[in-house]
């Protein structure tokens, strides 16, 4: 854990000239009568879930590199989360994946969250990949099989997945399905759809009343000819024939090049069946890059529908947040840190766009003030809107920087395994 006093002293270097900027940014952000102190409120209240995957180093087929200090089990992921929340007082909320992260106490876990006062955001079921102790193989698909055991076993597994959730106080559950065909005639795309949606039904129907079911989509991956739950239309089916509780989940990068991500969102919130979101970046059509490397315009434009849609919804619109990447290259958190950040600045920017003005553009059709109202709110300097509503909530000017001058990864290093190449066959 960061010592708040480390940050103090980290903050305190910078302050003068945070507070020269957060000023400048006041005077320019009252020109168009823009209320600074309201928009840091709302930058103040955005949570963004971290995954209990997400704090070791990823890899690939070829193999991984495991970096200084990496964490051994739940346990000691969860203090890398607290480190995450105290530089940026966004993340104190841990979303769960049974059964990487199944903690052998829940008790001890949950106990361990408090202490560091963190909570439970959606638990995560696992269908996409063979377990040691299970009797049927997901190889040929698991909520889909033509096996009606495999079937069986999926649904067993997802209604475990949401007997640990509760006993943890989450609410939600996240269901990613690999299923699908790499040949042409492989499957029936009809009847294995078919068999998703009444499993999905069986899990749906010993759903808690308080709880949400989130379907989540992907092109590919790891088939490659076809997938069952291929896109937000099919997620969407889904969702509306499940019921009230199931929305669709969003991963920014679960979709193939030069995708209207945002459109996808806009079409989700009118059938008001939009859940949330998983936040990374992507080049090709998977989700292994940090938020906001690679399209961060699209990033804000996404923001920008979310930020439309809870100013006409009012606070009942509230999807959940989650990052969800791969680091491969990077330090996990100090990525995830730089995540929250893109987060914030999206956010915040697109709190900034002039809707009222937007909407007489739109009307009259004048595409060109239009597109130069959203750019307005974009290519404005928000640092130091997003920086101090970090302060206000104890957490750090700069939570890169001062990371790595807490040299937390040195001090836990002693006490966790690293080494170096690991060969793709023991992943």
């Amino acid at each position: 854990m960061i010592e708040s006093k480390t940050i103090e002293q980290s903050n305190g270097t910078g302050l003068e000239q945070h507070g020269s900027n957060v000023e400048y940014l006041k005077e320019r952000l009252a020109s168009r009568a823009l209320d600074f102190d309201g928009i840091l409120t709302q930058i103040r209240e955005l949570q963004i879930a971290i995954p209990s995957w997400a704090l070791g180093t990823g890899g690939t087929r070829f193999g991984r590199y495991p970096g200084t200090g990496e964490p051994r089990n739940i346990h000691e992921k969860m203090e890398d989360v607290s480190v995450v929340n105290a530089l940026t007082g966004a993340a104190r909320r841990v979303s769960l994946h049974i059964p990487w992260d199944e903690p052998d106490n829940i008790q001890s876990l949950g106990d361990q969250a408090d202490e560091l006062g963190l909570q439970f955001d959606a638990v995560n079921s696992n269908t996409f990949q063979d377990q040691a102790d299970q009797a049927h193989s997901y190889k040929f698909g698991s909520l889909s099989h033509s096996d009606a055991a495999v079937r069986e076993q999926a649904i067993a597994h997802n209604l475990h997945v949401i007997e640990v959730g509760e006993k943890l106080g989450s609410e939600s559950i996240t269901i990613w399905l690999a299923d699908g065909s790499s040949f042409p005639g492989q499957t029936h795309f009809r009847r294995s759809f078919d068999r998703v949606l009444n499993s999905l039904q069986k899990i749906y129907g010993r759903l808690p009343e308080d709880w949400k079911l989130f379907t989540e989509h992907k092109p590919y991956e790891p088939a490659f000819y076809s997938t069952v739950v291929q896109d937000w239309g099919s997620s969407l089916m889904l969702a509306q024939a499940l019921g009230p509780q199931a929305s669709c989940l969003v991963d920014l990068g679960h979709h193939l090049p030069n995708t209207n991500v945002e459109m996808i969102v806009a079409r989700l919130i009118t059938a008001g069946k939009l859940g949330g979101f998983h936040f990374n970046d992507s080049a090709y059509g998977d989700d292994d890059l940090t938020t906001g490397s690679i399209r961060p315009y699209q990033l804000f434009l996404i923001f920008n529908e979310l930020v439309d849609a809870r100013t006409e919804l009012g606070a009942g619109f509230n999807p959940a947040y989650m990052l969800d990447q791969s680091h491969n290259l990077k330090d996990p958190i100090e990525a995830l840190l730089q995540s929250i950040v893109a987060v914030q600045n999206a956010y915040a920017r697109a709190l900034l766009v002039d809707r009222g003005a937007l909407v007489e553009f739109q009307d009259s059709n004048d595409v060109m003030m239009a597109e130069k109202t959203l750019t307005e709110a974009f290519e404005t300097d928000v640092r130091s809107l997003t920086a101090e509503a970090r302060i206000q909530n104890g957490g750090a000017l700069d939570p890169i920087q001062t990371f790595r001058d807490s040299s937390y990864r040195e001090k836990v290093a002693a006490a966790r395994s690293s080494g170096g190449y690991v060969p793709p066959q023991s992943l």
